[in-house]
């Protein structure tokens, strides 16, 4: 049906295991013009290097109680994410021609996951996105987002800039005003993070890094869509406040909007 609204949902859950192993893993499902897509992407480790695989193929995820199971058998991967940390959903963006809602499931999860024969335990973050808003429209031209988890505290942050901008945190499951964002720090009104030197995850167009293997996508989407331009690092942080401070790993991104 020409008329069916535009619907994309995102999942991202990640692990982090105690010396630094990673995996990221995106389930999404977009219905848009009578097209109904599952696509799945697994960033991890191989032979020393960090890699993404893209299929568009079916996945299951579970999401009740404060646990959410994921499978993607065209990867081999299963997992749990154990939310250690409330929960907390709010809008990004509105208005009368569709929304962005962003729900933080779990700002700090206890994880198990498996990825072929490799076996991770650590500590991850779970978030849903929704969008009723072709991405292509979004007052948006550059986003940091980042997430920091210690076996005391949580801390993600989300900074839009365009012709709308908006940006918050969430800390320990509350929302947070941002002071200043940038690659080597995030400072809220309460406590500062600093981030160290991390190791690069992705760097390049979207085209390049998650899409190649999705060519179905080439069909819906503009090319700008394909020009998205990425970062990502693991790094390690800190997190200080007046009188403590607690040590863990900040997957943090930049993404820019070519015009």
């Amino acid at each position: 049906m020409l008329g069916e609204p535009f619907s994309l949902v995102k999942w991202y859950l990640d692990c982090v295991t105690e010396a630094g192993d990673l995996a990221i893993i995106y389930c999404t499902e977009l219905r848009w013009h009578g097209v109904h897509l599952h696509l799945n992407s697994v960033l991890s480790e191989r032979d020393g290097q960090f890699i993404t695989r893209t299929s568009i193929s079916h996945y299951q995820l579970n999401s009740a109680e404060g646990k959410i199971s994921a499978d993607l058998p065209t990867f081999g991967v299963t997992g749990t994410w154990q939310s250690d940390c409330s929960p907390y959903e709010r809008p990004v963006y509105e208005q009368e021609a569709g929304s962005i809602r962003w729900n933080c499931l779990q700002p700090r999860s206890i994880v198990t996951l498996r990825i072929g024969e490799r076996q991770l335990r650590g500590l991850g973050y779970a978030e849903c996105l929704t969008l009723t808003i072709l991405p292509w429209n979004l007052p948006l031209k550059q986003l940091l987002w980042g997430r920091f988890v210690s076996p005391q505290d949580s801390l993600v942050w989300v900074d839009w800039r365009g012709s709308y901008d908006t940006s918050f945190g969430i800390r320990n499951g509350e929302e947070c005003s941002l002071l200043t964002v940038s690659e080597v720090e995030v400072a809220i009104p309460d406590a500062t993070l600093r981030i160290e030197s991390g190791v690069p995850l992705r760097s390049g167009r979207l085209g390049s890094t998650i899409l190649p293997d999705a060519p179905m996508l080439g069909k819906l989407f503009p090319r700008s869509v394909f020009n998205v331009e990425e970062r990502k690092w693991r790094s390690r942080g800190r997190l200080s406040t007046g009188d403590r401070s607690s040590e863990g790993w900040v997957i943090h991104e930049v993404v820019r909007w070519e015009s």
